[in-house]
Order: structure tokens, then sequence, then C-alpha cells
């Protein structure tokens, strides 16, 4: 069984910067594609981004691209999404998740393993 702790989330000015992580425990994920999803009030939760399990692809939805970085290590169990440039509309509850085949997807129920979120909030 993966348990997965997300942390680094606060509030934040427009324009901003945070850096959330995801600790991994119970085993290693070395082998796992992880990925970030985030879910604002009301809405539905949806992808951000994803990693496979050696780093050697990544994907972003198209709002985050070229703001958003999606990094492991996996020496670490830890995977990151650094977030720059940081708008309102980048507000929500960033989750963390886990596929134990390795692969990353931008689909939700593609992912085995969650975590219970940090909330970012930023402020115009």
């Amino acid at each position: 069984q993966v348990q997965l702790a997300e942390s680094g989330g606060g509030l934040v000015q427009a324009g901003g910067s945070l850096r959330l992580s995801c600790a991994a425990s119970g085993r290693t994920v070395r082998g796992y594609g992880m990925a970030w999803f985030r879910q604002a009030p009301g809405k539905e939760r949806e992808f951000v981004a994803a990693i496979t399990w050696n780093s050697g692809n990544t994907f972003y939805t198209d709002s985050v691209k070229g703001r958003f970085t999606i990094s492991r290590e996996n020496a670490k169990n830890t995977v990151y999404l650094q977030m720059n440039s940081l708008k309102p509309e980048d507000t929500a509850d960033y989750y963390c998740a886990a596929n134990r085949y390795g692969i990353a997807t931008m689909q939700l129920y593609d992912y085995d393993y969650w975590g219970q979120g940090t909330q970012v909030t930023v402020s115009s």
C-alpha cells in the first residue's frame, strides 16, 4: 500500500511561486507514474501534470505549460510541482496521485493512490 502526503500549499499573491511536494510512504514509488491534479471549489478534479517512472516524459495541461514544472526524486520517494507566475485561477486543492504501472496519463481513473490534498490560494 502506498500513502501519499502533499505539502507546500498556502496563500500567495498573483505572480508568485510555490513548490508543492508529495512524499510517498509504505513502499517505493520508483516504478510508479506520478501526477498532480487539482480541484477548485464547485468544480471537478482536473489534471495538472504527470511524469513517468523514469522522468523520461512529462505532460501538462495547457493552462499551466511554461509556468509549472513536475519533477521527482526517486531516492527520496518524492514528487514536486514547481508553480511559477501563479494566477488567481490556479486557486484549488492540489492532489498527488500514483499509477502503479509507471505510466503518466491525464485520466483521473488511471491512478491507484491519492493523497489528501494541499490548498493553494492565489490572491489578485
